[in-house]
């Protein structure tokens, strides 16, 4: 049921545009209040009036209109909504969106917008599969946008591939999952590291990793969909994240973030350690970019304190600390040791031997080893699933 639920459909100029009104009727049946933004286009595909007749409300297309009661609507119609999904979505309002362009009314609305976005495309199969829509779209999903992929058929221009908007009962389905899902975190005080850190050696040069960051804002966001205030510790990374109850510091070296982990470790139930904090730092850095030698050139690099284990030592009977291992070789024992070593209530191990895991992939394939050593393995998906399997696995672990 979606009593009580807001839910606003944005809808392109698409051919495809004529399934919304089932879709419309699906989400109010279901006990769904719906507002419609709609692109000047889209409405020689299905007329204002019956989109107005079955949503009940007026529907929003021309950001000086007439008979908007004022002209900063899509603002406020923002705070309104609960979930934003646009469909059917076209090539041009994806591109804008992933570079920020607001040149109508449903683009800028989409901008003002800070909470989930769902897309579900509908193009042809060309323009779909084409290099800068699909940089978009990956661009969009690392930043906690959701796609529900078009199906394959016929299109419209008589060719035969990908897509096709997804039929408005699957559509409803998937967003009625997605917004009667459990509060089970509701007002717990999660603490979540993301990213790389950076250690200089000269003004100019740094030691750091390959990770992106993903995996960990993408616990930060689920933790953050299901009810926590979380405390977002990044490191470097080209990643954003904009929900009202995710606090993001930013750090950029080892010391940094273990200062800030330090600092709100004690307030927070549950803390979780993504960061691939480096595990040597330069013991000076030149004050001068270091010239290239002839031959070879040495740097003395010392250890960095072991964030986990430190926290692992202060962690009260009440609180939940995870870990994360990414290995090479010897993965379950590596794993192991360190549960056991840094009183971890679990670890989540990934490996590079697997295929899509790891650093810069929107994929990974996790293992989930608890403090008791039971073991649970996944099969490889999103990050963004993933990160739905470890939230899952924290709130098991609390209500222990």
């Amino acid at each position: 049921m979606l009593k009580g639920k807001k839910i606003i459909i944005g809808i392109t100029g698409s051919i495809a545009a004529y399934k919304i009104p089932s879709l419309i009727r699906a989400f109010i049946k279901d006990g769904a209040e719906v507002k419609i933004v709609a692109t000047k286009n889209s409405l020689e595909f299905v007329t204002k009036i019956t989109l107005e007749t079955l949503s009940k409300n007026k529907v929003y297309h021309d950001v000086f209109d007439k008979d908007n009661d004022y002209t900063t609507e899509h603002i406020s119609l923002a705070e309104w909504g609960d979930l934003l999904l646009i469909a059917p979505a076209s090539a041009n309002i994806i591109g804008k969106y992933a570079n920020g362009i607001a040149d109508d009314v449903l683009s800028t609305f989409m901008l003002a917008f800070d909470r989930k976005v769902f897309i579900a495309p509908a193009m042809n199969t060309g323009m779909y599969k084409s290099f800068p829509v699909q940089k978009n779209m990956k661009y969009l999903e690392e930043n906690g946008v959701s796609f529900i992929a078009p199906g394959y058929g016929e299109l419209a221009c008589g060719t035969v591939g990908d897509g096709r908007m997804e039929e408005p009962e699957k559509i409803a389905t998937i967003v009625s999952t997605y917004l009667n899902r459990g509060q089970d975190l509701k007002d717990k005080k999660v603490l979540v590291t993301a990213g790389p850190t950076q250690e200089s050696i000269d003004p100019v040069r740094f030691i750091s990793n390959h990770s992106s960051g993903l995996m960990g804002f993408e616990v930060a966001r689920n933790c953050a969909e299901r009810g926590a205030l979380v405390t977002l510790i990044a490191g470097p990374v080209n990643l954003t994240i904009t929900m009202p109850n995710i606090q993001r510091i930013n750090v950029v070296t080892a010391e940094q973030m273990r200062t800030a982990c330090l600092e709100h470790f004690d307030a927070n139930d549950i803390t979780v350690m993504a960061a691939a904090v480096a595990d040597y730092t330069s013991e000076v850095v030149a004050a001068k970019k270091l010239k290239k030698q002839p031959e070879r050139l040495s740097i003395k690099f010392i250890k960095t304190p072991d964030i986990l284990a430190e926290l692992g030592k202060k962690k009260r009977s009440d609180q939940i600390l995870v870990g994360f291992a990414l290995e090479t070789d010897n993965e379950l024992e590596n794993a192991k040791l360190k549960v056991r070593n840094k009183n971890l209530d679990f670890i989540v191990l990934n490996s590079l031997r697997d295929k899509g895991a790891g650093f810069k992939h929107l994929t990974n394939k996790i293992s989930i080893i608890n403090k008791n050593l039971l073991l649970k393995v996944f099969e490889i998906k999103p990050k963004s699933k993933v990160a739905v399997d470890i939230v899952n696995e924290i709130v098991a672990t609390y209500k222990k």
